[in-house]
């Protein structure tokens, strides 16, 4: 697999959770470096690992989950979308609403990164090595992930903590963005 063909897969992949940490990068009500880490690191991690597991999984579990995978993503993030959407009608933020921390964390990782399984089996039939393009589509999501969050949290402090709403209404648009997708046959 050529350089400029990696690179594109990665940003592709990368694109949701590029749009999911600008989303929890306005709603934070404030951004630390923990936040900024655990977010990267893990839809880094998660973006690495789901191309290998798709890649070592074969034809017959990635035709089950090509028929759910769709719904597991949109269900993950209309869930997490309506929670911060309801929350932005709440008085106070809390450290229990952190999308960076716990289940909502894992759920967001997962939701971004189940597209990466479809890719992973791709290359496995194309007989592409993993391990390369595991590590770059990785370090690509982690540091979208990054600049998303930045980007978000500068939005955010702009306009206030009502933009809350934005980020839910962004999950929850991914959500029905793949549901589209997937219907029209556009994976």
């Amino acid at each position: 697999m050529d350089t400029p063909t990696l690179f594109g897969i990665a940003l592709a992949l990368a694109m949701d959770a590029f749009a999911v940490a600008l989303g929890t990068g306005v709603t934070l009500s404030s951004l630390t470096g923990r936040r900024l880490f655990r977010l990267s690191f893990h839809f880094g991690l998660f973006q690495a690992l789901m191309p290998v597991i798709g890649w070592l999984a074969g034809q017959t579990l990635v035709q089950w989950i090509a028929a759910w995978d769709h719904w597991i993503a949109f269900a993950l993030l209309a869930f997490v979308g309506g929670r911060m959407i309801k929350e932005s009608f709440g008085e106070e933020r809390t450290t229990d609403n952190d999308p960076t921390r716990g289940a909502t964390l894992v759920m967001l990782s997962i939701a971004t990164s189940i597209d990466a399984l479809a890719v992973g089996f791709s290359l496995s039939l194309l007989g592409v090595s993993i391990w390369l393009p595991a590590v770059v589509i990785g370090l690509v999501a982690g540091a979208l992930t990054l600049a998303g969050m930045l980007l978000g949290d500068r939005v955010g402090t702009r306009w206030g903590s009502r933009v809350e709403i934005f980020g839910g209404v962004v999950l929850i648009t991914i959500g029905l963005k793949i549901l589209w997708e997937h219907t029209l046959g556009i994976n």
